[in-house]
Formats: structure tokens, sequence, C-alpha cells
């Protein structure tokens, strides 16, 4: 079996700049790239949804996990790099760790990462799905990532092309692989 294209998680709180950060990844590929925004498999849950920071939401988060996990299977075996972006805590990575090793398939986690001031203010102001009432929970989630600490890209600067250049760098290093 031919090994699957690379999978890129690019995680960290609401406002981190995980989107923005993805989307230029994928856009700028010197390879096909698919860009998986899991907000929008969260969207796809047209009734019975729960706020997914919310703890009754957490088998509906583990369902949305594996169909995020498949898609992104499904594109990797194709040939496709993929950048995922979402709110992927370490506590979801098993998950993905499982699909990457039965593909074959590298697969890097990255943490952006900015001060609480500034992603609730970049969260509250956004255009798409603010968040009027950052849920602390989820930055609190990402304070402290122990032997992942590596793995964190601080992202409170302005610049996404060096936000971009940082992400790639530490990928060509090995710096953001998961074993």
């Amino acid at each position: 079996m031919t090994a699957a294209a690379p999978i890129l998680i690019v995680s960290g709180p609401p406002g981190a700049g995980k989107t923005t950060a993805a989307r230029r990844l994928a856009e700028t590929s010197a390879v096909p790239a698919a860009h998986l925004h899991t907000d929008d498999f969260f969207d796809a849950i047209r009734s019975g949804f729960i706020a997914p920071w919310l703890p009754e939401s957490h088998e509906q988060n583990k369902t949305v996990t594996k169909v995020i996990v498949a898609a992104a299977g499904a594109y990797a075996a194709g040939g496709y790099q993929v950048i995922i972006d979402g709110v992927v805590g370490p506590w979801f990575l098993d998950v993905y760790r499982s699909e990457a090793a039965r593909l074959g398939a590298a697969l890097d986690y990255v943490v952006l990462r900015a001060d609480r001031e500034t992603v609730t203010a970049r969260a509250k102001g956004r255009a798409d799905h603010p968040i009027a009432d950052y849920p602390p929970r989820i930055f609190d989630g990402f304070a402290d990532l122990g032997p992942l600490e590596p793995h964190v890209v601080d992202s409170g600067g302005a610049d996404v092309e060096a936000l971009i250049a940082a992400i790639r760098q530490g990928c060509a290093e090995g710096r953001f692989r998961l074993g």
C-alpha cells in the first residue's frame, strides 16, 4: 500500500487564527491540498445540535470527530495533503493517530496560541460565527499542553505570512509530528 498524503491539524482556541492559517497553507501548498474546516462539520447538524464546549456535547463531539477523520482519511488516501482546522484538543488525538497509522500518513499537530484578550477579541469581532460569550474552558484547555507544548506556535502577531512560515518550518523539522 502506498502511503497517503500527510495530514496537518491546526488547532487552538477560538480566535487563535486557525482558519486563516489553514486556508492560507492549503491555498499556497506546493502539492494538491484540502482544507477541512471543522466548524462546517458541526454546522451540518440541523437538529439536536449542542454547543461543542458544553459538557453534554461529548457524544456529539465524538461523532463529529469520527466524520472529520473519515473525510481527512479519504482525501489523504487520494493524494491530497489534508489541513484540518478546528478546536482539536489532545483529548481527541487518538482518533486522528489511528487513522493516520492505518493509512501510513504522516500526522502533524500544531496549536496556535495567543493571549486570552487577543483570542477573545478576535472571536467576538469575526464576521462568521462570532462568539459573544467566550467559553473560558476552551482557552484553558490549550493553556498547558504538557508534553505537546513544543507543538505551540504563538499566533498573537498580525503577520500571517510569518505564522505560515513558522508552521511550515516546524513541519519540515518534524517538530509537530505525532508518533
